[in-house]
């Protein structure tokens, strides 16, 4: 496990603890959670990218088209 050492000014870091306690969790559990969360993001955001790369666009507005209808008709 790493240690990270962070700079934030002090409001900024009086209200996280104060959201950590909320929480009923760490200053450091709440940045953990922080962290998994932009890591999902970023993979998310990167496999979206990979398959837009290898997939076919005129199929994919055709899907997209379709499903646009169906949701008008609703």
């Amino acid at each position: 496990m790493s240690t990270l050492t962070i700079r934030l000014p002090d409001d900024q870091h009086e209200r996280l603890k104060t959201l950590a306690n909320r929480r009923g969790v760490s200053l450091n559990k709440l940045f953990e959670e922080f962290s998994s969360r932009a890591i999902a993001e970023f993979d998310t955001e990167n496999r979206f990218h990979i398959r837009a790369a290898r997939g076919d666009k005129v199929r994919g507005l055709k899907i997209l088209r379709a499903l646009d209808a169906k949701h008008k008709t609703r």
